[in-house]
């Protein structure tokens, strides 16, 4: 279902989500990752300053069923994090592309964007 993956969204194989902000790039899961986890009860999000690595984990995603890492689909320095996401983890499930999104990074090399896959090839990897 395509008005589960933005066009405009470049995505990981790992089902994070990126939007290229222009300063920042912010992160979040997608509506598929969402859907596989369930109810969101707990996200553990890094600090504004902490560094982070392209592939690697950067947080936690809690739910009903289980405990997922987050991966930096990007390398760089967090700017934000979703303060909202302590109160109220359910946002994550109920609007993953916008105000459940996670962080927002400024990248140390943007040219690790072009290499995130498209909606098209995300749709493909997900078979939706």
């Amino acid at each position: 279902m395509s008005s589960d993956t933005p066009n405009h969204l470049r995505y990981t194989d790992r089902h994070e989500w990126t939007r290229d902000d222009g300063e920042v790039v912010v992160i979040g899961i997608t509506h598929f990752a969402q859907d596989q986890l369930g109810d969101v009860v707990y996200v553990d999000l890094p600090a504004p300053g902490a560094e982070v690595s392209a592939g690697q984990p950067f947080g936690e995603v809690e739910s009903t069923k289980s405990v997922s890492d987050l991966y930096a689909p990007i390398s760089g320095t967090v700017a934000e994090r979703n303060e909202e996401l302590d109160e109220r983890p359910e946002l994550v499930n109920a609007d993953p592309y916008g105000d459940g999104w996670m962080v927002a990074i400024r990248p140390t090399d943007r040219a690790e964007l072009d290499g995130l896959i498209d909606a098209e090839g995300y749709r493909s990897l997900t078979g939706s």
